[in-house]
């Protein structure tokens, strides 16, 4: 995986128009996700925040069909998150995080959720973002997606994933250096 340094990467121009195109047809496409919020102020945003822009790319150019989620009055922040149907293809087959990829003595998947997260420049859905997700539609009801794990749990070698079976949303535990083809991760990106 090519590392993103997303403080100093700037897409080029045509790269980016293309990027906002596409985003802008997935926001009017899914107004439900979204109401009450308008395009032209979120793209104003995006095109003053360049390393912002260069992570929507890599969640978009990872699958993850990015769109804006919520605006948080408090922060002034608009929210994305990855809307894809299921875990975003680009970033499945991952472990947990570094420590659980190091344990691994064979067999090692490429990198792990949390190394991508940090190379992309996003976070991980925490339990409440998985939720307000699901709210929005059916998500990875074939797939199933790590969230950030609390310390307690990690700290014992866990990790904790989330899907949408039987019409809800289930939470799993399973060991941190597991990895599976329909296992990847979400993120979120604050703008």
């Amino acid at each position: 995986m090519r590392k993103v340094n997303r403080n100093k990467n700037k897409l080029p121009a045509a790269q980016c128009s293309a990027l906002l195109r596409i985003l802008k047809s997935r926001f009017e496409k899914n107004m439900n996700r979204h109401k009450g919020l308008k395009w032209d102020q979120v793209e104003a945003r995006l095109q003053g925040h360049p390393g912002k822009l260069s992570s929507l790319n890599e969640m978009e150019e990872t699958r993850g069909e990015p769109d804006v989620t919520g605006y948080d009055k408090k922060t002034d922040e608009y929210i994305f998150y990855d809307c894809s149907a299921e875990t975003p293809k680009g970033r499945r087959s991952t472990c947990y995080d570094h420590a659980a990829w190091l344990s691994r003595k064979e067999h090692k998947p490429k990198t792990s959720a949390m190394e991508m997260v940090e190379e992309i420049g996003i976070d991980i859905l925490t339990e409440e973002a998985y939720r307000e997700l699901q709210k929005l539609g059916k998500f990875d009801t074939k797939t199933s997606s790590w969230l950030k794990t609390p310390d307690a749990i990690r700290k014992l070698g866990g990790a904790i994933f989330y899907d949408w079976r039987y019409g809800r949303v289930f939470i799993y535990h399973s060991g941190a250096e597991s990895y599976y083809a329909a296992r990847g991760f979400r993120g979120s990106l604050r703008v």
